[in-house]
């Protein structure tokens, strides 16, 4: 830091953006450590951002994307550049298709140094300008905190996504004002007087209506708001793929997930319901099968999004509510409605379907090899309120959207990518950000050996997930799809897994491997143990047999 003559501050570009972030609000920045931008790294030694560093760069915007999820500023990555900026290109993809506000930082080369093929150098714009909704390259230091301030409103406006600024090297270390751009605020919609009418006389008209929300742009209080007014008036509301929470799994107005393997109570609710309403989300592919369900132009759908493109949806568009979440719950609160029987039968049929589909098994083991409905039963009557759950892509995540009890908004941490290597970078995120709160990660044993390196992140700063391995000795859903397509022909989907637990061990975490449903109860208790005294993370590796599925 210094003073220029007329006694003003400065400072380098690079302790510039992390003050900027700060400013921003932003608490903790997930990085693997390049020489690209070592001037950002050493504006991080001394600021209150907290510096997590992790193994692998997809791991790290993992935990990036994951943070976004969870609140309603962008998550921040920071890697180097060439390889790192590729390894870090699957957290863009699932911020991109799951609308998650993010801002992956990237050490480029130094300015002068490009077009010569120099050591790592690739071009930003061409890598990510079709997964990202801005890339900005900081080819002007002066511009340092406007280019941050940029790219953090860049990334919450709108449909929320990922946004990619390029740092030369040599560009952060130059000396500039220290002055902070403020941030710049975001338009949130919201209801005209012809939207709330039109939505008003839709449900007075409608005798089996059915909300549907999802996508990442709530807050608590809209999302508890949201759940009171559904319940006043005895209306149903299902969840997005993977999105959980928003209206509690214990809501009586909670009928169940609509997506991929999607539960028999919500399989035909898109055709039955004669008035869909979506609240933060679009129909798109995986809600309607395959642009297949609700797509005959005679049906009514409310589509509630801030983004005025739609991008993503498919079917029948009768009513478009451009509004953030939070802002059309504000909104809809004023709408009291008289409460029709129909109304009350929909949801109660319904609602009885959800509590069937989610009654726990049988919490007693039984004879023979571990069992991942044990696991689940003896799990969820140990669980507190506000227990969050994390993971990524395979058949192992239905056995969370049957079970788990996600009784809140960002209970329920995925990715609706269906990318694997989710589950473990995304309990770490969840532990960081919710010290002393119950974080749940079940993970396949494919999907954990993605990423699974993250827990020695998790030992480093103190995150005490309870992570579920459960090891079925294959790539799952694949098998299912290949059993389907070429049956009896099993290629390329079967694993030789290690010990998870001595590899749990080894990251300085508890480690159990159950193969007999005799020693579910004792190593969850075990697990269990471990993380509240100990104040570790645990890890129990469940052998299970191939073929056995939650649905």
């Amino acid at each position: 830091m210094s003073e220029n003559g007329q006694g003003l501050t400065k400072k380098s570009a690079g302790h510039v953006i992390v003050d900027t972030l700060a400013a921003h609000g932003v608490e903790r920045a997930y990085v693997v450590p390049g020489e690209s931008y070592l001037d950002v790294l050493d504006g991080l030694h001394n600021s209150p951002i907290e510096t997590v560093v992790c193994r692998h760069e997809g791991g790290a915007t993992y935990m990036a994307e994951a943070e976004g999820k969870m609140h309603q500023r962008p998550g921040v990555a920071m890697v180097t550049r060439g390889p790192g900026a590729a390894n870090a290109h699957v957290g863009l993809h699932t911020a991109w298709q799951d609308s998650t506000p993010l801002v992956l930082f990237v050490g480029l080369i130094p300015f002068e140094h490009r077009e010569k093929e120099a050591f790592q150098e690739f071009d930003p714009k061409a890598w990510f300008g079709t997964g990202a909704k801005r890339v900005m390259i900081l080819d002007h230091a002066d511009r340092a905190s406007e280019v941050v301030a940029e790219a953090m409103f860049a990334a919450m406006s709108g449909r929320p996504g990922p946004v990619v600024v390029g740092l030369p090297e040599d560009i952060i270390r130059n000396e500039i004002s220290a002055e902070i751009h403020p941030e710049i605020p975001v338009a949130t919609g919201g209801m005209t007087v012809t939207d709330w009418k039109a939505l008003n006389s839709a449900l007075q008209e409608a005798d089996k209506p059915l909300f549907i929300f999802g996508g990442n742009d709530w807050s608590h209080e809209g999302a508890a708001d949201f759940t009171r007014w559904l319940e006043e008036h005895d209306l149903p509301a299902a969840a997005e793929w993977r999105c959980e929470g928003t209206v509690p799994f214990n809501s009586p107005s909670y009928v169940g997930p609509i997506g991929y393997g999607r539960p028999k109570p919500t399989y035909d609710l898109l055709e039955e319901t004669d008035l869909l309403i979506f609240v933060g989300t679009v129909p798109g592919d995986v809600i309607t099968d395959g642009f297949n369900v609700r797509q005959n132009w005679d049906k009514k759908n409310f589509l509630v999004t801030i983004d005025p493109s739609l991008r993503g949806r498919s079917g029948p568009v009768s009513h478009q509510i451009v509004a953030k979440p939070d802002v059309f719950v504000r909104d809809l609160l004023l709408m009291d409605l008289p409460v029709k029987e129909s109304w009350k039968e929909w949801t109660s049929r319904m609602r009885g379907e959800q509590e069937k589909f989610a009654e726990l098994p049988p919490a007693q083991p039984s004879e023979g090899q571990a069992k991942m409905a044990t696991m689940m039963a003896n799990l969820v009557e140990s669980l507190p309120e506000d227990a969050m759950v994390t993971f990524g892509a395979g058949e192992h995540t239905n056995w969370a959207h049957r079970y788990f009890p996600t009784n809140g908004y960002a209970s329920m941490l995925s990715a609706r990518n269906g990318s694997m290597g989710y589950s473990i970078p995304s309990a770490v995120a969840a532990s960081l950000n919710y010290p002393g709160r119950r974080v749940v990660s079940i993970a396949g044993d494919g999907e954990f050996l993605m990423n699974g390196q993250e827990l020695a992140t998790a030992a480093q700063y103190g995150a005490t997930p309870l992570v579920i391995i459960m090891d079925n000795q294959q790539y799952g859903t694949i098998r299912t799809h290949q059993e389907r397509q070429y049956p009896e022909r099993v290629s390329g989907t079967q694993l030789l897994n290690p010990d998870f637990a001595l590899m749990a061990q080894s990251f300085g975490g508890f480690g159990v491997r159950v193969e007999n449903d005799a020693d579910v109860p004792a190593a969850l208790e075990s697990a269990l143990k471990a993380i509240d005294e100990n104040k570790q993370f645990a890890l129990i590796h469940l052998v299970v047999e191939q073929g056995v599925k939650a649905y």
